[in-house]
């Protein structure tokens, strides 16, 4: 039945905004220094026909979402391409209902199709990862739109008051496992109310230098830290992400010690492992582990969880890989496109899930949803999210209860990006005490505060 508080999209409007990395960031086997941002504004009319405007961002991070040897012009191109289409796509949908519903409609049927469309005559396809990408900022739109509407938070909607449909509609249970989401709705696993401070995850590049025997004499004089102790020290971090190659044991496993050795020297007390999604046989993961715990057994210990060593399509690698997750939790990040593959990765050996807006707010909180329910456990990654893309991201951490804190790490490789968002929201984009602090995101959507904003958006797509 129908509620009174539905809405339907009925404009949206695209901006494409440039940012320049200070120093390069090595995704896989390829180097980032520039990408793309696409903002959207998508205008929503409730049923008695008032109307708001809700905001949406993700950067089109082309190297992690299109993994490829084509030229990084020609897949970003393509990407740009995509966000038009899927425009007008938006505003000749025509559904109705709450954003879960309406981003879950969008992306069963008219994603996939533009998709298919799109990738016509193309000698290699678009993967569908780009697409979600593409497809995230419209869809977080809609759903602070939404909230705009009813003047409340958008997470305060993830209940049956706001919400047509249980998550029976959209999720089944694993096989044999007791579990029913009848009845339930995503804010039953939600953490509310949010917590306004978290943990900040530094992420230590694989080009990043670690000493002064490691540097170049290339790296920018900005202000910024450039050595690892010295971002510990100015951001009290105590979490930190180590970027590793996959392919390459002794020089993943010397990296690795490497950056245990500084963490420990600064009193840092978290590491996480991210092999790129290079690894094809576990016995390359638990090779470095098993290494590890007798040679280093406190760097062992500091490892609170190993993320995708394996390839993105997990649908055609299905690796079995409770040998590793027998070992340290192992997270689903490139393979977890929705809850479909978060079940096959379950029963693959998997035991947690790294959660991103940038695959749709709406898909994120199925995701959510499914491995809460069946015991697994979250974090939520970033995309090197800037300026308004940052906002969703922190709120879906602090709502989800992750294993620890939040990835977030735009202020180490673009950090004037924000500088307008940061006038307004200045915990959000740098890291003090180790943490980021929220208190400033209030009213009603996702809390922007955008009309505070004083930033010049370029002519609409």
């Amino acid at each position: 039945m129908p509620k009174d508080t539905d809405i339907r999209v009925v404009d949206a409007a695209l901006y494409f905004l440039p940012v320049y990395t200070r120093v390069p960031l090595k995704f896989g086997t390829e180097t980032v220094t520039y990408v793309t941002c696409a903002r959207v504004r998508v205008t929503v009319e409730g049923a008695d026909g008032r109307r708001a405007d809700g905001w949406g961002e993700t950067p089109l991070s082309v190297q992690w979402v299109w993994p490829s040897a084509l030229s990084y012009d020609e897949r970003h191109e393509a990407l740009k391409a995509f966000c038009v289409r899927l425009k007008e796509a938006w505003i000749a949908l025509g559904e109705s209902g709450h954003p879960m519903e309406i981003g879950h409609a969008f992306q069963e049927g008219p994603l996939k199709g533009l998709m298919e469309e799109a990738n016509k005559g193309r000698d290699e396809p678009m993967p569908w990862l780009a697409a979600l990408v593409c497809c995230s900022a419209f869809d977080i739109a809609v759903h602070d739109a939404y909230g705009v509407l009813h003047g409340v938070p958008t997470y305060s909607t993830y209940n049956a008051e706001y919400m047509n449909q249980d998550l029976s509609a959209y999720l089944e249970p694993a096989e044999g496992a007791e579990v029913s989401f009848a009845g339930l709705y995503p804010e039953d696993f939600l953490v509310m109310p949010r917590v306004d401070t978290l943990p900040a995850w530094h992420l230590v590049g694989g080009l990043d230098p670690l000493d002064e025997s490691e540097l170049t004499g290339d790296e920018p004089d900005d202000g910024y830290p450039v050595l690892l102790r010295d971002w510990i020290q100015r951001d009290g971090l105590n979490c930190l992400k180590v970027k590793l190659r996959g392919n390459d044991a002794a020089w993943d496993h010397t990296r690795l010690v490497k950056v245990g050795e500084i963490a420990i020297e600064n009193g840092v007390e978290w590491l996480t492992t991210d092999f790129n999604c290079t690894v094809t046989d576990p016995a390359y993961v638990n090779g470095i582990l098993d290494q590890l715990v007798i040679a280093h057994p406190r760097i062992y210990g500091m490892i609170l969880y190993v993320e995708q060593p394996f390839p993105y399509d997990l649908e055609r690698h299905r690796i079995d890989v409770h040998s590793v997750s027998a070992r340290k939790p192992l997270f689903m990040d490139e393979s977890a496109h929705d809850w479909h593959l978060v079940r096959l990765g379950r029963s693959l050996g998997w035991t947690g899930v790294a959660l991103k807006t940038c695959k749709t707010q709406t898909g994120a909180l199925l995701s959510l949803c499914w491995a809460k329910a069946h015991g697994m456990t979250l974090m939520v990654q970033d995309l090197t999210n800037p300026m308004l893309a940052q906002v969703p991201h922190v709120l879906l951490a602090a709502h989800a209860g992750t294993i620890m804190g939040v990835e977030t790490n735009a202020m180490q490789f673009y950090p004037e990006a924000s500088e307008a968002e940061a006038k307004v929201h200045p915990g959000l984009y740098q890291r003090r005490d180790g943490q980021v602090s929220l208190g400033t995101i209030d009213g009603p959507g996702f809390g922007y505060r955008v009309d505070e904003i004083e930033r010049d958006l370029p002519g609409a797509e």
